[in-house]
């Protein structure tokens, strides 16, 4: 689910570090390959172990995502990254809710599962969803049609 995301993320970043690490290893003048090889590692290696600040290591996704329709009903998944278990479910904000009817189905830090409806207010347009996992948070975006 989500990790397959995360997972995606960072190889997209490593790969490109490794790109600009070239590119700048060869502008900068380095004759040697070696170098220019252990420049891209290391640089590629600094990128993969760099994760989200303490608090905000909660992975979420929405599905059906994007253009979702109001009313309908859709899947909340995810995991706590490091949180206790999925506390809450928060659509845009309390003031200005996306979802109503928000059903924390599986509260498990390893893999959480919430459904709701996306609210007959709402219009096109783009708006978050949050989670408080207990210690950790998440964000996606949710895209309305």
């Amino acid at each position: 689910m989500g990790n397959r995301k995360t997972v995606r993320t960072l190889i997209g970043f490593t790969a490109s570090a490794g790109l600009v690490a070239a590119a700048a290893a060869g502008i900068a003048g380095l004759n040697s390959a070696s170098a220019s090889t252990e420049n891209v590692q290391k640089v590629s290696a600094e990128n993969v172990q760099k994760q989200p600040p303490k608090g905000a290591r909660a992975v979420v996704e929405v599905s059906p995502n994007p253009t979702t329709k109001r009313g309908e009903e859709v899947t909340i998944t995810g995991n706590c990254g490091g949180g206790t278990g999925l506390k809450q479910v928060i659509g845009n904000s309390p003031e200005n809710p996306v979802l109503e009817n928000i059903r924390i189905l599986k509260s498990d830090p390893n893999g959480f599962l919430a459904k709701a409806n996306v609210a007959q207010h709402i219009g096109n347009g783009v708006g978050p969803v949050l989670v408080d996992c207990g210690g950790e948070a998440g964000v996606t975006l949710l895209v309305t049609h």
